[in-house]
């Protein structure tokens, strides 16, 4: 049976593990509000800004761009974003099962969070370029990660390029997904069937006039769209970070609290088996004296 002074210590030890898990959870609510914003704002304009530009391009009959050429897929880059810390739950955890389902033989992965690195370089998946973000993903921050896609692209080193990344669904759901980003058309397929069908069927029939020129425009369109959908993505990433810590940085701590309320107990009866054992050891002795 532990001494008394071993729970107590214990106890002590866990009450400063609980005051740091219960601050850490303050913190990441306060960011995940932020985030959270960010993230469920954007995310119409960027499903609706790709509808826009189908229609828009659809309508030019003669308009090509290099993003938009269909190629058969003999290999791919993915972009997996991850967080740079830990203590957020199976939120990397899932991001990395999802990316073993990759092909190690024909898949280039381009890392975003130390986290997607180190397990990138652990399992020795090919990794070719490594980023860095910010707690408010910033445009340059996706520039720098559009720019590599689409160079790796436009340069023949891949067919297609991915993301992959965690879904912000609520504070307590984040999903791991793969979304199209390069070509182009397979992201504006993915957008025209699936849950903006419907605001897509509105663009029907809509004719659209540039200025100057049709194609100059929509070549600069495309190249601000790549990077848009990059940076929503970072702000998906940080919006499911902030949740999943927060989640996580909750239960820490309320389990915590019982591992205290149990060894205050136990504690307790130890004692109190202490106080009767020493009370039943006077009893003896003065029963003995008379």
């Amino acid at each position: 049976m532990p001494s008394t002074r071993n729970i107590r210590r214990r106890i002590r030890s866990v009450r400063n593990t609980a005051q740091i898990t219960r601050a850490m959870q303050m913190v990441a609510a306060s960011k995940m509000r932020r985030a959270q914003e960010a993230a469920v704002n954007g995310r119409a304009y960027a499903e609706q800004s790709i509808i826009l530009l189908a229609h828009a391009a659809r309508s030019l009959e003669d308009f090509e761009h290099p993003l938009l050429e269909v190629r058969p897929t003999r290999r791919r880059a993915v972009i997996m974003i991850t967080t740079d810390r830990g203590l957020c739950g199976g939120l990397n955890a899932n991001l990395m099962r999802e990316a073993t389902r990759f092909d190690t033989d024909t898949t280039l992965f381009l890392a975003a969070g130390r986290k997607g690195a180190q397990f990138l370089a652990r399992t020795k998946r090919r990794l070719v370029a490594e980023f860095t973000y910010s707690d408010r993903p910033t445009f340059a921050e996706a520039l720098a990660m559009a720019r590599t896609a689409r160079q790796m692209f436009l340069e023949g080193e891949v067919d297609r390029v991915e993301v992959l990344y965690p879904r912000f669904v609520n504070t307590l759901t984040q999903k791991p997904e793969v979304r199209p980003l390069l070509p182009m058309k397979a992201m504006w397929e993915e957008a025209l069937t699936g849950k903006a069908a419907e605001a897509a069927r509105t663009e029907e029939g809509v004719h659209y006039l540039f200025e100057p020129d049709a194609k100059a425009v929509m070549a600069h369109l495309l190249q601000r769209l790549l990077i848009f959908q990059v940076l929503q993505y970072l702000q998906e990433t940080k919006a499911s970070e902030h949740s999943a810590r927060m989640v996580a940085m909750k239960n820490a701590t309320e389990n915590a609290e019982q591992l205290i309320k149990d060894l205050t107990l136990t504690y307790n009866k130890i004692r109190q088996a202490s106080i009767t054992s020493e009370i039943l050891d006077i009893a003896v002795a003065q029963m003995a004296i008379t």
